[in-house]
């Protein structure tokens, strides 16, 4: 009976803070349809790890179960963008690409997202379906919660009618105190021997020159943020901050929000 708790990958990072690998995940209104599925069953249902190295950031794998999110869709039909072939099924089967259209469909529930590897079976697809599954039992079974339509946001009241409230969630967490099996010392090393590695193999002639680990293009973004002035708000999302704004009915909360800092 919990909510949308943030970001995952805070609660592995206060784990990896206190010299434990940290694994967190929950799940969320049904949006993925099972392999050979269209009908949305489950969250995106992330499962994220944590863990500490001799790198400037720890490593933190946060990823949704889906191909794609809901907060990705909302970006692409803000700027205008189609969403990519493969992430979006139709009740139909049919691979959806327009953003708009995609979202209407979330809330009338005639698609649903594919899990990774996408849909059927040619790009093993039932393996983050099979992952997504692993994250509900987690976040339902082990702790008798909700799943799948009992999470839904909006649902038919007892008199009938259709009534909106917040998702009942589930979460898990789980911290591993590394000292138990080696020193920390000894793990921060091997850790960053590992990562260092992935970064000083070969590189992809046509890629970028360079390899990434979990974590580092959000550390190296945060660092530009934190010292060029933050961060770029798209014209669409700017009106959207406005208008909600304006729409406030408490007094106080308009005077706070009076000047937001990029008018």
């Amino acid at each position: 009976n919990s909510t949308h708790y943030g970001f995952a990958g805070y609660y592995p990072l206060m784990a990896e803070n206190s010299g434990c690998i940290g694994i967190s995940g929950t799940n969320a209104r049904p949006s993925i349809a099972p392999t050979y599925g269209v009908e949305p069953m489950m969250g995106t249902n992330p499962i994220v790890f944590g863990m500490p190295s001799t790198d400037a950031f720890p490593f933190v794998l946060d990823c949704a179960t889906s191909v794609n999110q809901r907060g990705k869709i909302e970006k692409y039909a803000r700027e205008g963008k189609s969403t990519p072939k493969g992430c979006v099924i139709s009740k139909n089967g049919e691979e959806l690409t327009d953003s708009k259209a995609i979202l209407q469909a979330f809330i009338e529930r005639t698609a649903a997202f594919t899990p990774l590897g996408g849909a059927g079976h040619q790009m093993a697809g039932y393996k983050g379906y099979g992952y997504a599954a692993v994250v509900e039992i987690l976040c339902a079974a082990l702790q008798s919660n909700g799943w799948g339509e009992q999470l839904a946001d909006s649902y038919i009241d007892e008199t009938g009618k259709k009534a909106r409230r917040p998702s009942l969630l589930g979460h898990f967490f789980i911290a591993i105190d590394i000292e138990s099996f080696t020193s920390l010392d000894a793990f921060r090393t091997t850790c960053g021997k590992i990562l260092n590695g992935f970064r000083d193999s070969a590189k992809d002639p046509t890629g970028p020159g360079r390899i990434y680990t979990a974590g580092e293009p959000e550390h190296m973004a945060w660092s530009h943020r934190s010292n060029y002035g933050g961060t770029t708000i798209p014209p669409a999302l700017m009106k959207g901050m406005q208008t909600l704004r304006d729409n406030f009915e408490d007094e106080e909360l308009k005077k706070k929000y009076a000047t937001l800092p990029f008018e």
